[in-house]
């Protein structure tokens, strides 16, 4: 025998032993199915007859539900014919309840009106009675008033009487001391007369100089005591003290003035804005 015939032959051993495997499982493992069916048969039978037993039962349910829902729909006309009465009772009651309202709404704007002006009045005669009194006080203090300011009417025409006199008297005096004056070939002018005087302790700045060098503009004015002819030396501080000359107010306003430069300015020296004027002060040469 040759190695192929030796491999088929154990092939052939191998399927058979297989089959034979096979075979042994088959008849271990199978059912007897006649009875098997049988048994399957009984059960369907079974369930048949509990299904046609449930629909009885759901039968007989739905012929009590149509009962309930017909009971139920006429329970629910019922409350609802008893529910729109409700309604409309309530909306009679709510009606009702706004008309007596109103009414109340009206009394009560009434009695507050009326108590507002009965108030009102009150409040205005308090006030009223108020007022007399004070009007009544006030006469009387006018009164006192009135007979305090004829004293004093009287009191003043007195002293103008005296006044009067006084004046024509120192009327008299003056034109006769001008008339001296005059005679004596002095000016009876009160401002020429108090530019002799000395002027009064004074400073104040160069706020512009003409381009001749000769007039310059003061901050400085009649308020600070300053009259026509009074004389101020002019100086300056920076950047050394310096005297300049001395100059002699022509023009006076309340918050400024005007000098002339008396002559010329020390060794001709060019006058600044910003240079100062006193009355009392020298500096040092």
């Amino acid at each position: 025998m040759t190695f192929v015939g030796k491999i088929l032959v154990f092939a052939i051993m191998a399927l058979s032993l297989i089959f034979l495997g096979i075979s042994t499982v088959v008849f271990t493992t199978a059912k007897n199915w006649r009875s098997a069916t049988e048994e399957q048969k009984k059960k369907v039978s079974d369930l048949t007859k509990k299904l046609n037993d449930a629909q009885a039962a759901v039968d007989a349910s739905k012929k009590d539900l149509d009962a309930a829902k017909a009971n139920y729909d006429a329970l629910n006309k019922n409350l609802n014919n008893q529910v729109q009465a409700r309604e409309a009772q309530i909306a009679d009651d709510q009606k009702q309840i706004m008309q007596v309202n109103g009414l109340v709404t009206t009394a009560q704007t009434s009695a507050k009106t009326a108590l507002e002006e009965a108030e009102a009045r009150r409040k205005e005669s308090i006030q009223i009675r108020d007022q007399k009194a004070a009007v009544e006080k006030q006469a009387n203090q006018f009164k006192l008033k009135q007979a305090e300011l004829n004293d004093r009417i009287r009191e003043l025409e007195r002293i103008l009487e005296t006044a009067t006199k006084h004046n024509a008297d120192l009327r008299e005096r003056v034109a006769k001391f001008s008339a001296l004056l005059r005679q004596n070939g002095l000016s009876d002018d009160i401002s020429q007369i108090k530019g002799i005087e000395s002027p009064p302790p004074v400073v104040g700045e160069v706020k512009r100089v003409d381009p001749s060098n000769r007039r310059v503009e003061l901050s400085i004015g009649s308020d600070d005591g300053l009259v026509v002819g009074h004389e101020l030396f002019l100086f300056r501080q920076i950047p050394r003290p310096e005297y300049l000359g001395k100059i002699t107010i022509i023009s006076v306003d309340p918050d400024q003035a005007v000098g002339r430069v008396n002559g010329t300015t020390y060794q001709g020296k060019k006058i600044n804005e910003g240079d100062l004027v006193s009355s009392t002060i020298k500096p040092r040469i």
